[in-house]
């Protein structure tokens, strides 16, 4: 690997911020059928991210995922990052492995139905419950030959330095939808199709996030924003790194 090259972890977590689900994998809790018992069981569920990368996943207690992590949390998530391939096993995905635990913290609740605003509608059912999972390892696979296993300490952000970024959240997102065009222009940098009538729904200290419709784009920032109070000029390095460059 060179030193040009963005490590495996910084890159797996990339693309875990930018997805929007996942496929979820439990192992079965006790059945009438013993035969049944212990099976591995895949669904699909939303998916969104807190400031240090770790997966947030709302759930029912009547699901089938959701009985099976009460009897045991450890799950597995797999994300897929190689839509419009012509191939896709030359895409990235990766596989996390970790535990998942129930949270009431009201803004990861908050962070969960901005990234998706469907769930407004059943986020306070007496039954439906926040998830944060933390992840234990994570096998990434950036292609044929490319493939790692890597730590938590290397897919995990270290958002401590960046506290006061959780607090202002909300505001700073505020703004940013406030100024006309500019989430437009975010969405484009993050390579969307449609470029018009995008509003972002979260700021993390690595990007933005950003929603149209059923459509999720992800704009990255070139360096990890420290507070609240450099997010301008992160968005106009974003910007100006996403500008062609002029022929001489």
């Amino acid at each position: 690997m060179t030193t040009d090259e963005p490590e495996p972890g910084d890159v797996a977590r990339r693309l875990l911020r930018a997805a929007d689900r996942a496929a979820l994998a439990t192992r079965l809790a006790k059945r009438d059928d013993p035969a049944m018992e212990a099976w591995p069981y895949a669904s699909l569920v939303l998916l969104a991210c807190d400031h240090d990368a770790a997966p947030l996943l709302l759930m029912s207690d009547l699901s089938e995922h959701a009985k099976n992590i009460a009897a045991d949390p450890r799950l597995s998530l797999l994300i897929d990052g190689t839509a419009g391939r012509v191939d896709p096993l030359t895409g990235p995905r990766v596989s996390l492995l970790g535990a998942a635990e129930k949270t009431d913290d009201a803004r990861l609740k908050a962070r969960f139905i901005a990234r998706h605003p469907s769930a407004s509608v059943y986020a306070d059912f007496a039954d439906f419950h926040l998830y944060r999972v933390g992840v234990a390892r994570a096998h990434f696979v950036a292609g044929f030959g490319r493939i790692h296993w890597i730590e938590c300490a290397e897919i995990t952000f270290n958002a401590a330095a960046s506290a006061g970024l959780a607090d202002a959240e909300d505001a700073l997102v505020e703004r940013l939808n406030g100024q006309a065009g500019l989430a437009d222009q975010l969405a484009r940098r993050g390579q969307a199709r449609n470029a018009s009538g995008w509003r972002a729904t979260g700021i993390d200290p690595e990007g933005i996030d950003l929603r149209r419709e059923g459509s999720v784009a992800r704009a990255d920032f070139p360096a990890p924003l420290a507070q609240p109070g450099g997010l301008d000029d992160a968005v106009a390095a974003l910007l100006a790194e996403a500008r062609p460059r002029q022929k001489k």
